[in-house]
């Protein structure tokens, strides 16, 4: 049951933050301690959030995600 709680704060966190700027995994990390931003991304999407992966390279070539909320879910809206 622990991991379960700590799954959803991490899913309101990232949403909060989703709501005022996108977020990148080391960003996840460093502010919310969220090893698995794609898991947490995936789950917002089942609760009927849009969110838009954008793919960057970094000045050493390495890509990672970059990810934009783009509409809430209908519920969420209000």
């Amino acid at each position: 049951m622990r991991g379960h709680n700590r799954i959803a704060v991490q899913n309101a966190l990232i949403l909060d933050h989703l709501r005022t700027r996108p977020i990148t995994p080391i960003e996840a990390l460093r502010l919310y301690g969220c090893f698995r931003l794609g898991a947490r991304i995936f789950d917002l999407r089942q609760m009927g959030h849009e969110i838009l992966t954008t793919r960057v390279i970094n000045d050493y070539g390495n890509p990672y995600a970059e990810y934009h909320l783009l509409r809430l879910a209908p519920r969420e809206a209000a």
